[in-house]
């Protein structure tokens, strides 16, 4: 293993870190602007966490260890889960030792914790918010997985490393099957990290909330690292969808100037991306939560007929 690819793998997860907030910032920002509102400022998020981190943690009487540990597990299968999709370079340590399923287990691991820690201090939200959050992730995941199917037919491969230098790294090709693709990443995208139209971060009523519910028992610390786990999925769902339909601008292995060339390009396509999500987000209206199988269901056989497609053509 090389000094490189340790540094690579190293500047991804710090990067991670440090953009996911800001990304969430910039998308608050931009709905706002879009909504003709005073937007907030871009710093915003970071400084939620800072005072979350600085307050006490108030935990119930019968919370169990689980509770507790909950916070920690999601955060770092959310960080974990960045530091396997390729946003730099394609040189990355994590990446032969975890693919496209392992990506997918990691926020299903990090969903059954979570729905575990809101069901373990037996309130009414907590339960409501994880029978939400598991109906979604039960809809969701095979959508995802048929997406990233459909990605690793061209590369042979499901690891993302393989699949972005293959997509990136080649002649310029049209695969029409990644248009039906790209429309149920999106779908599971929104889905998956409670945008609307399936629910709205922004909003606590106790009717449509999904995420929300799911941690109110949580504050202080614990809050913070839930929130910014929050953000790490976003920005790693984010990074995906960058790395599968728009891979160009990331590094190959050993090519250092690539990879300092990466960084902008990165943060321009993260910050169109926002953009489309607020303008999107400024569009819809919020989904009845019986609609959302519907949705999904959509999303999953889009992703299928895109994998067909695929196949057809191929052959």
């Amino acid at each position: 293993m090389s000094f490189g690819a340790l540094f690579a793998q190293l500047l991804e997860v710090l990067l991670a870190v440090a953009l996911a907030p800001l990304l969430g910032g910039w998308i608050a920002q931009c709905r706002a602007w879009l909504q003709n509102r005073r937007a907030p400022s871009l710093l915003q998020p970071y400084r939620l966490l800072h005072k979350l981190f600085h307050k006490e943690s108030v935990l119930a009487d019968n919370a169990s260890p689980l509770f507790r540990a909950a916070p920690y597990i999601v955060f770092g299968c959310m960080l974990l889960a960045s530091a396997i999709v390729p946003t730099l370079s394609t040189d990355l340590p994590l990446a032969d030792a975890a693919d496209a399923i392992a990506l997918v287990g990691l926020f299903a691991l990090a969903r059954v914790f979570i729905s575990l820690a809101a069901v373990d201090v037996g309130t009414a939200f907590g339960t409501l918010g994880a029978r939400r959050e598991m109906l979604v992730g039960f809809l969701a995941e095979p959508a995802l997985l048929m997406v990233l199917f459909s990605a690793s037919l061209v590369a042979q491969s499901t690891s993302l490393t393989r699949i972005v230098e293959t997509l990136a790294h080649r002649e310029f090709t049209i695969y029409p099957g990644f248009a039906f693709a790209g429309v149920a990443f999106a779908m599971v995208a929104l889905a998956e990290n409670a945008r609307v139209p399936i629910d709205n971060p922004a909003t606590h009523l106790e009717l449509t909330m999904i995420h929300e519910a799911l941690i109110l028992e949580y504050s202080g610390r614990h809050l913070a690292l839930l929130e910014w786990a929050a953000s790490l999925k976003l920005f790693a769902y984010s990074c995906i969808g960058l790395a599968l339909f728009f891979p160009w601008g990331v590094a190959e292995a050993q090519a250092p100037l690539e990879m300092l060339l990466a960084l902008p390009a990165l943060v321009l396509k993260l910050a169109i991306g926002g953009f489309l999500l607020a303008l999107l987000e400024t569009l819809s209206a919020k989904m009845r939560i019986f609609r959302v199988p519907e949705f999904l269901a959509s999303a999953f056989l889009l992703a299928v007929i895109g994998l067909l497609v695929h196949l057809l053509l191929e052959h």
